[in-house]
């Protein structure tokens, strides 16, 4: 049986809503502990920042809301895809608009977070 189902952007839809919802409540860098696999990076405009400091710098940090749009999923094989979306998020009352993309990877029975990558819109 394939790890590819018909439910699959709903389910990687999902997920990453229960990633910014961390996020919101602060508790983004356990999430992400779960939520990754061990190799992980966050990709940035700046840098490629690997997964221990990714989990570091979210504990705590919080963004006060968001609102994803313009999800697309891009199914590559038959365990890993890659969820792109626009987010809009607001952090200290200061808005941000980002295009991202987070490569995800069916392994150990779940769908797990291998990249995640932010750019800003202009």
């Amino acid at each position: 049986m394939t790890a590819i189902t018909d439910d699959l952007p709903a389910r990687l839809i999902h997920q990453e809503h229960e990633g910014w919802d961390a996020l919101v409540r602060g508790d983004g860098g356990t999430h992400f502990h779960h939520a990754m696999t061990d190799d992980a990076v966050l990709i940035t405009p700046d840098s490629v920042v690997e997964r221990g400091a990714v989990m570091a710098a979210l504990q705590g940090a919080t963004w006060d809301d968001y609102a994803m749009s313009e999800h697309r999923v891009v199914r590559l094989g038959d365990r890993a895809a890659v969820l792109a979306y626009r987010v809009r998020a607001s952090r200290d009352g200061a808005p941000v608009d980002l295009r991202a993309t987070t490569a995800y990877l069916y392994h150990e029975g779940r769908w797990r977070v291998g990249s995640h990558q932010q750019t800003p819109v202009d």
